[in-house]
This record gives structure tokens, C-alpha cells and sequence, in this order.
């Protein structure tokens, strides 16, 4: 029996030898149509150095998401004296998260050619921090007391929140924020800038959450979306696809990036080997909190808000920090991501 099936598998090993020989020629020849594909070279600089804040750009590089869209992208950090607004507006980077929506608006006012594209931070990413057993318990408790804020669109967020309780800021002493915590953790300040992601965690670590108290700018009427994606107007004309491409796949990679932490850490620290690790999954997870709150949550991250938007124009307008009113629709085009279906888009 075993003697009789020996013609029919030497058949059998022929014909899919045959196959092997046939597909692997077939697959030979379209290779080069996808080899050869051109791709569309493109930067993207970051708001600062490589952190977990951008995990999801760091995720969808490194699977090649990029790549197929079609965008041969490179991944520019930011840094202290980099700002992302003159570097995309000079044609430096294609692509550039800004530092929100107040220093955009003032980017559009000055006259730089930008548009954003999409907006990360639906809320504002600032807190303001003092001890629960100190003297600032209420909003109140500000007048007569230290603050340290940055004065890089921190101080805006202060200032509104100020403004909304109907407290001067003069009657406060406001003084400039650097990169360390050190002068609230020895008693220097009554109230410090915290991002949310980022030097809440330190303040946390080191006192304890539960001796802190927050104060956040949405509890006062106030809310600075912030790390706009920005394009200069001559992309977002000429080139509606590689913007829309570059949102797609960015899109991809922070929810990849969520479903697979580990991973997705693991290239950030790739890029920035000295951060410690478990302060990066806090600044992932909360950075994708604030991706998602608001209408984020039923429109899909990225998404411009505009009324957020115009509550925040009207403030910096109130307060001179543009000099003539800025249409919102000037300043920021939702008509990219809403080419992109929404399953897509959602969280």
C-alpha cells in the first residue's frame, strides 16, 4: 500500500515544488514595485527630549507605520532653546507638536504661516500644587503667597484661573519655574507648575500624594488645550495627503502603543536609556488620558475643539497677549482628521 502512494506524493511533491517555483517568481517581480515605492521624506520635532509623552510617535516608527503611508519620517527631539513653531515655520520640520494652543495662537498673530492639524491635549496638562498642611488650602489662598510657574504658557493657565476667581495677580508673588521641583520640596514656594505627566510624579514621590493638594485650571472655568500638531499653511495646501497620512499613522501608533505599554516603553527608553522607567508608564498612561478626556472620547484623539478653543483665543486676547483676534478656523483645520473614519479614530 505505502509501495502504490509513492507515485502520487512524488506527483504531489513536484506539483508543489512546481507552486513554490511559480509563486516565489511572482513574488520576485512585484517586489521591486514595493521596494522601489517612493517614499515622501518628513520630520517631526517634538516639543523636548525623548520621553514617554511621545511614545506613540516613538511606536509608530519603529513598526514602520510611517512607512507605509508612504513617509520616510525622522523623528527630531526638542530641547530648552528649541522652539517648535520657528522650526516648522522656517521649513526646517514638516512636522512639529507646539506647545499648545496659546503659543500657536500668538505663533499665528505674529504672522508665522502655521496651521494645526490636530490637537493632543484636550485639557490642560498643568496643575498647581501646594501642601495640604500649608497656608494655600483655597484658590484665595494664593494672595500674599510664592508661585513658580513657567512663563512658557504656564503662566497663562495661572493667570486665567486667577482671573476667573477675580484675584489680581498682583497680589501675589509670581516667580519664574526652571526644570526643578527643589524649591516647593524645601518649603521655599507655597505653589508650583506641575505637569500632570511629568512633575506631579516627582512631587508625589518625594512628599506623598496624599499630603498634596491640586488645583486644576477646568475646576475654575478654564481649559488650555495644549501640544498642537503643526504644519506651516503651504503643507496643509499642497500636500493634503501626507498630512493626512502623517495623522493616520501617528493615530495607529499611540493606540498600538496603549494596547502593547511594555513595548512601547521600551522604545522610548531605546531613544533615552537613562529615564527610570516606572516615571515613563505614568507619563504614557497619563499622557493618553489627556488624548482622551473631553470630546476626545467620542470624536477620537486629536481632535479640535473649538469651543475650548475659542474660550482660550478670548482670554489671551482679554489679556493682550494677541494684538488683534485670531479666527480659530485661521489657526486650526479639523478638515484632515476628519477625512479619517471615526473607527479609526476613537480610543
Amino acid at each position: 500500500m505505502i509501495l502504490s502512494l509513492l507515485p502520487l506524493i512524488k506527483k504531489r511533491g513536484l506539483l508543489v515544488a512546481m507552486l513554490t517555483v511559480v509563486l516565489g517568481s511572482t513574488l520576485m517581480v512585484s517586489a521591486p514595485s514595493v521596494n522601489a515605492q517612493e517614499l515622501t521624506e518628513a520630520s517631526l520635532r517634538l516639543k523636548w527630549l525623548p520621553q514617554a509623552q511621545f511614545a506613540g510617535y516613538y511606536y509608530a516608527h519603529a513598526k514602520g507605520y510611517y512607512r507605509e503611508e508612504g513617509i520616510d519620517l525622522t523623528l527630531n527631539p526638542g530641547g530648552p532653546n528649541l522652539v517648535a513653531e520657528n522650526l516648522v515655520a522656517s521649513g526646517a520640520d514638516t512636522f512639529g507638536i507646539s506647545g499648545g494652543s496659546d503659543s500657536l495662537l500668538a505663533a499665528v498673530d505674529k504672522g508665522m504661516p502655521l496651521v494645526s492639524v490636530g490637537v493632543s491635549h484636550q485639557i490642560t496638562p498643568f496643575v498647581f500644587v501646594s501642601r495640604k498642611d500649608g497656608p494655600v488650602k483655597t484658590l484665595q489662598d494664593f494672595k500674599g503667597k510664592k508661585a513658580m510657574v513657567w512663563f512658557t504658557g504656564g503662566n497663562y493657565v495661572l493667570f486665567g484661573m486667577l482671573n476667573n476667581a477675580g484675584i489680581d495677580r498682583s497680589e501675589l508673588t509670581i516667580l519664574p519655574q526652571q526644570s526643578s521641583v527643589t524649591p516647593f520640596i524645601n518649603g521655599d514656594v507655597d505653589v508650583i507648575a506641575a505637569m500632570s505627566f511629568n512633575e506631579l510624579y516627582t512631587i508625589k514621590q518625594q512628599i506623598g500624594e496624599d499630603k498634596l493638594r491640586l488645583f486644576k485650571s477646568e475646576d475654575f472655568g478654564m481649559t488650555f488645550p495644549r501640544d498642537t500638531l503643526i504644519v506651516t499653511k503651504k503643507t496643509a495646501q499642497e500636500k493634503p495627503e501626507l498630512v493626512k497620512a502623517f495623522l493616520r499613522a501617528s493615530i495607529r501608533g499611540w493606540h498600538d502603543a496603549m494596547a502593547n505599554p511594555k513595548e512601547a516603553i521600551d522604545l522610548v527608553m531605546q531613544a533615552a536609556p537613562t529615564l527610570n522607567r516606572e516615571h515613563q508608564e505614568f507619563m504614557m498612561q497619563e499622557s493618553y488620558r489627556l488624548m482622551t478626556a473631553g470630546k476626545a472620547k467620542t470624536e477620537g484623539i486629536y481632535w479640535i475643539d473649538e469651543a475650548s478653543l475659542k474660550s482660550a483665543h478670548d482670554f489671551l486676547l482679554k489679556n493682550k497677549v494677541l494684538s488683534k483676534p485670531v479666527p480659530i478656523a485661521t489657526a486650526f483645520d479639523g478638515s484632515f482628521l476628519k477625512s479619517i473614519p471615526i473607527e479609526l479614530r476613537n480610543p
